[in-house]
């Protein structure tokens, strides 16, 4: 038996670090700032601040919360820009979720014997498919 692969512990990037400002209007969503700073501390002029917008999608299941970049150089350019933004990643979002359901849709298997009881559905001579006409079989 091989031993248990060692596992690292996550070490922080000090060449990569920012740091993040919250702005809201306290009625439609979120923007963060992230300014990019040197490992002490100070900014780094070197690299361009990014604008991440927050916001929730309400559903049947629950709450979906939505991240999404705003390609913007000022918060009040990002503020402005937030709504084409959420509705971009909320399409986005409706999209992911459309394909989930097709793949769990398409995850179903059907025995190559048919589904019994069901009436001949895998017995051709009783006006059913052939067995195992289905593109999903059981291994």
């Amino acid at each position: 038996m091989s031993p248990e692969p060692q596992e690292k512990s996550p070490k922080m990037d000090a060449a990569d670090l920012w740091r993040e400002e919250v702005f809201t209007d306290r009625k439609v969503g979120v923007l963060r700032r992230l300014t990019p700073v040197k490992p002490d501390g100070s900014d780094d002029k070197a690299r361009k601040a990014i604008f991440v917008g927050e916001a929730s999608l309400y559903t049947p299941a629950g709450t979906l919360p939505l991240s999404f970049d705003i390609p913007a150089e000022t918060l009040e350019a990002a503020a402005a820009a937030y709504g084409d933004a959420v509705e971009k990643a909320f399409a986005e979002a409706m999209e992911e979720l459309k394909e989930m359901r097709r793949k769990a849709a398409s995850s179903i298997v059907i025995p190559k014997g048919g589904a019994g009881g069901l009436g001949g559905l895998g017995d051709p001579g009783l006006g059913g498919l052939p067995p195992g006409g289905g593109k999903l079989h059981l291994p």
